[in-house]
């Protein structure tokens, strides 16, 4: 009797860890809707995307759409989101290893991450474009960054568009690379002039001007469009194909609108205007 009633004990407290860990659950959409509850991944260093300040939850854009999302997989049942900081460095690790469910941090699609990486959307489509200080004169286009310093942030991807020539980069602009821990120590770098300037997608660079104002500039030279998108678990099809249902309610309700007018309204920035074409569940 005591053998069954320690079989019995331990059979429930293993049911019972499986379920309050998620572990019982084969798909981040079924942990939503079963367990109540996810990991989300974000930038914590992002002005107007994903900032974490006095120790309260992240706030912007990327974190408005993850609620929204998160909610629309709910279907509209209570489910507590747990904020983990994503860095671009390491997103693919965090979404291989389980420590996080989900990944909002302007994460853009590329062909070097899809075998890592099942992408949701994207939500959003944006410009590459570049930033320099507001008293340097000497970069007006992008064409001018030959020879001058730019930025390479870890785990990032942009500065390629810049240096590298077709088919992996765009310009092949023979441009000195600073290296940098992330977006944030890239504008530091900036602004204390160890370097000239940085590229990237233009929301990101618009939400540090738009916390330092008269501090820096964009110069309005687009490079490429960028598909910022979900970052789901290899393989996750079932969540995938979810989260695509959600981005496209999101602009067909007009919230993707409301979004991104509430964070970057005030740039001067020619806004996204409507849904960008699903990149597919494989």
């Amino acid at each position: 009797m005591r053998r069954a009633y320690v079989t019995f004990a331990g059979a429930m407290v293993m049911g019972l860890a499986a379920c309050d860990g998620g572990g019982s659950y084969t798909t981040v959409v079924s942990k939503i809707r079963g367990a109540g509850k996810v990991v989300v991944g974000t930038k914590w260093d992002q002005p107007s995307l994903g900032l974490k300040m006095d120790g309260g939850d992240p706030q912007g854009f990327d974190v408005d759409v993850a609620k929204y999302v998160v909610n629309h997989l709910a279907k509209g049942e209570p489910v507590r989101i747990t904020w983990r900081e994503s860095p671009s460095s390491t997103r693919e690790a965090l979404l291989q290893n389980g420590t996080v469910d989900l990944v909002f941090a302007s994460y853009t699609i590329t062909e070097a991450r899809k075998p890592k990486v099942t992408f949701g959307g994207p939500y959003v489509i944006v410009q590459q474009d570049t930033m320099t200080r507001a008293d340097d004169f000497r970069i007006t286009k992008t064409a001018d960054l030959r020879g001058k310093r730019i930025c390479q942030a870890e785990g990032s991807n942009s500065y390629r568009r810049i240096v590298d020539p077709p088919p992996d980069g765009k310009l092949g602009i023979p441009a000195v690379l600073v290296p940098a821990q992330n977006y944030s120590d890239c504008v530091r770098k900036l602004r204390t002039g160890q370097l000239d300037a940085v590229s990237t997608e233009n929301l990101l660079l618009a939400g540090f001007a738009e916390a330092e104002p008269g501090r820096f500039k964009l110069l309005n030279d687009p490079i490429t469009d960028e598909n910022w998108a979900v970052g789901i678990k290899k393989g996750d099809t079932a969540t995938c194909e979810a989260v695509n249902e959600a981005v496209a309610d999101m602009w067909r309700d007009g919230t993707a609108t409301r979004l991104l007018r509430k964070w970057f309204g005030k740039t001067g920035l020619r806004l996204p205007s409507s849904l960008p074409r699903p990149e597919g569940c494989p």
